[in-house]
């Protein structure tokens, strides 16, 4: 690939032209720039969670919910069911969404 050469003397013919033009008045008008958008991400809204105590069987469905504050009764519930089953039960944090009604 060839590499234009451009000597002084082309450059120096450049620069007398541009402050020609300019002492005369004229002035070369500059390229404008695209605006760049700016980028709009969308606003999720905001969701709410409630905890609850769920226990569950061994595979994993529930079988009861307590509220956040009812831990003990929970865990009562998951042994009276490991005791009186087969299957062993467990207590576990669930948080749900709440829905909200404008």
């Amino acid at each position: 690939m060839a590499r234009k050469v451009v000597s002084r003397r082309d450059l120096r013919a450049e620069a007398e032209a541009a402050e020609a033009a300019e002492a005369a008045g004229v002035k070369k008008k500059k390229a404008k720039t695209p605006t760049k958008r700016k980028s709009r991400k969308k606003v999720s809204p905001e969701v709410r969670l409630k905890a609850f105590w769920g226990v569950f069987n061994q595979s994993m469905k529930r079988v009861a919910t307590f509220e956040y504050n009812e831990k003990g009764e929970a865990e009562k519930k998951a042994e009276s069911l490991s005791q009186s089953g087969k299957s062993p039960h467990f207590v576990q944090l669930v948080k749900e969404v709440i829905e909200e009604t404008a």
